[in-house]
């Protein structure tokens, strides 16, 4: 009896690649870090928790620089060493940039937003819930079998609605946290359907090998195997925040601390994104027929909601700048699709992901810029209506012109070059596609678009009503605002840095 169960044994075994698992380990045991160290930190010292917290944050991101020189993969398959639950590609270490560095971002942002609370917030929790979604957004790029990618989905999830709802007391952070977890916990049991559907007919969760075994499907599942496949694309694009599953955002985004609802737009997108990309077109790019034109469809109603809802904010309503950059971030994320639509069919889908992920990283340097902006605002004027940033040139003319700039970038209009780059790069992937409607419905809700961005930008240097208030920027958010500023206006100098990415090496 011993023989058989050696070798079965000997084939569990599995090496550890422990650079290629650095970035998300290193946010993960920070995090656990940061909880323990809450029990001995004395109240007045609680501020510890977060720099040890950015410093932890900083230091995963440095740990991408190792990854760089070639294609890393662990958690393999013994027999099949090319099979594997984690791989740092190229197209990885892009996303766990664009995440890390947001949470980074975000992080300063919480410095200021916790000292600001007044014990509202509970430091050690909110440090411990921020890293651990982090950690499970940093590996989700990485996971190459569907439950990996599920458990990294949840992880990624489950922390940021506790963020949402953490401010003691506040009935709006609470409601706001219950819409985010009752709407994602029902998008992700269907999304779960539809895996247990694909593995039934596979008998894999290796997106490779569902996608080379999902093509020869007896002819009495393939039903099966196409419901499974749209199940489990529903999951993905409530994360992307596409239309119908958009509408917690709005609540969300207004009920939960400004650094989470900056953290969601990006890093929340990020993880839906690249989630989106590994299913379609790595583990079932043979039912592109299925996902393509319901990506398509789906892209022209977020980006045509999204716009509109923005285009229907008023200025002097209340969290009005919140929800304007809310529906905003919806409709960016019809562009986002766009590519992702496009790969189903071109010819060239690592290059229309590519657009995805440069789009991607273009929309997560300026929309953060734009909420340490709405942040550095938040702390004078609390119902942060786009109304209160008029006259913003008169008091604080460095957050002003880098807000204007920030705003021009999502419209896509000069000097924000890089804006108009990735929407063209977006704008191409679609034509060259085929997909000439699509680009015309892009267009047309680009148009609309600047509309509103330019509108809050005049407000920004129209006289201001009485006295301008001055703004004295903290440490943290200067930084925040500096950072994104500085490579916002990078980017804007040479595009080619960030277009380099539409060669994902992801194939």
């Amino acid at each position: 009896m011993s023989s058989p169960a050696q070798p079965l044994a000997a084939s569990l075994v599995q090496s550890v690649d422990w650079l290629a698992i650095a970035p998300p380990t290193i946010v993960a045991v920070v995090g656990l870090v940061v909880l323990v160290a809450d029990l001995f930190v004395a109240e007045h010292r609680k501020t510890l928790l977060g720099w040890t917290s950015v410093a932890g944050l900083a230091a995963a991101t440095v740990m991408l620089l190792p990854l760089l020189d070639g294609d890393r993969s662990t958690f393999c398959l013994t027999g099949d060493a090319a099979v594997c639950s984690y791989t740092a590609d190229r197209f990885t270490l892009v996303i766990q940039f664009l995440v890390l560095g947001g949470a980074l971002l975000a992080a300063l942002l919480s410095v200021t937003a916790l000292k600001d609370a007044r014990k509202e917030l509970p430091e050690g929790e909110y440090w411990f819930l921020l890293l651990s979604s982090a950690a499970g957004a940093a590996l989700l790029p990485a996971s190459r079998d569907l439950a990996t990618l599920i458990v990294a989905l949840e992880v990624a999830s489950l922390p940021a609605f506790a963020l949402v709802g953490l401010k003691y007391g506040d009935r709006k952070s609470s409601e706001a946290a219950l819409k985010f977890f009752l709407s994602s916990v029902t998008a992700t049991a269907v999304s779960l359907m539809g895996i247990s559907f694909v593995y039934a007919t596979t008998g894999t969760l290796y997106l490779t090998q569902v996608a080379d075994r999902i093509q020869d499907v007896d002819g009495q599942f393939h039903t099966l195997a196409q419901t499974g496949v749209v199940l489990t694309l529903v999951g993905f694009a409530f994360k992307t925040a596409a239309v119908p599953f958009h509408f917690w955002v709005p609540d969300t985004y207004v009920g939960a601390p400004l650094p989470i609802a900056a953290y969601l737009s990006v890093i929340g997108k990020a993880v839906g994104f690249s989630g989106l990309i590994l299913v379609t077109v790595v583990a079932l790019p043979s039912y592109a027929d299925v996902w393509g034109p319901a990506l398509a469809v789906l892209a022209a109603l977020t980006m045509t909601v999204g716009n509109a809802g923005a285009l229907r904010q008023q200025a002097t309503r209340a969290y009005s700048a919140v929800r304007l950059l809310a529906w905003s971030s919806v409709g960016q994320a019809g562009y986002l699709l766009v590519p992702i639509a496009a790969a189903a069919y071109s010819g060239d889908a690592e290059k229309s992901i590519g657009s995805t992920v440069a789009y991607a990283l273009m929309y997560g340097a300026v929309n953060l810029g734009a909420f340490a902006v709405a942040a550095l605002v938040g702390r004078t004027k609390i119902l942060n209506r786009v109304a209160d940033y008029r006259g913003l040139y008169a008091s604080s003319p460095l957050s002003a012109l880098l807000l204007a700039f920030f705003l021009l970038c999502l419209a896509g209009l000069p000097p924000g070059i890089i804006g108009l780059f990735a929407k063209v790069t977006v704008f191409s992937a679609a034509v060259d596609a085929g997909l000439g409607w699509l680009a015309v419905v892009m267009a047309v809700n680009v148009v609309i678009a600047l509309f509103y961005y330019l509108q809050w930008t005049a407000l920004l240097f129209r006289a201001p009503e009485g006295e301008p208030e001055k703004h004295r920027v903290p440490g943290p958010v200067t930084a925040a605002i500096a950072l994104t500023g500085v490579l916002g206006i990078a980017l804007s100098g040479a595009p080619q840095l960030v277009l380099r990415f539409t060669d994902t090496g992801l194939f």
